[in-house]
């Protein structure tokens, strides 16, 4: 696993065939702003931003995860979505 192999699976992503439903969406969007950013640094949104509280949410799940956890199950998450959507 490697920045490059992040990297890839980053823009990968992007040109799947169909979008991933909403808890695959959760868990990459977590795993990838713990490999870039770290453990969360910003406030919960309110209560009218579903989808920020959900995304805020997962993300603050991964507190305390390395950087190279994030990065590898971003990347295995991103293989099994490759295979199960196309790209």
């Amino acid at each position: 696993m490697s920045q490059a192999e992040f990297d890839k699976a980053a823009e990968d992503v992007k040109h799947l065939k169909t979008k991933p439903a909403d808890d695959e969406m959760l868990f990459i969007y977590s795993r990838y702003k713990q490999a870039t950013v770290g453990d969360i640094n910003t406030e919960r949104p309110g209560m009218l931003d579903l989808k920020g509280k959900a995304k805020w949410d997962a993300w603050n799940e991964l507190k305390g995860t390395s950087k190279e956890d994030a990065m590898k199950a971003y990347i295995d998450k991103v293989e099994e979505l490759k295979k199960k959507y196309g790209i």
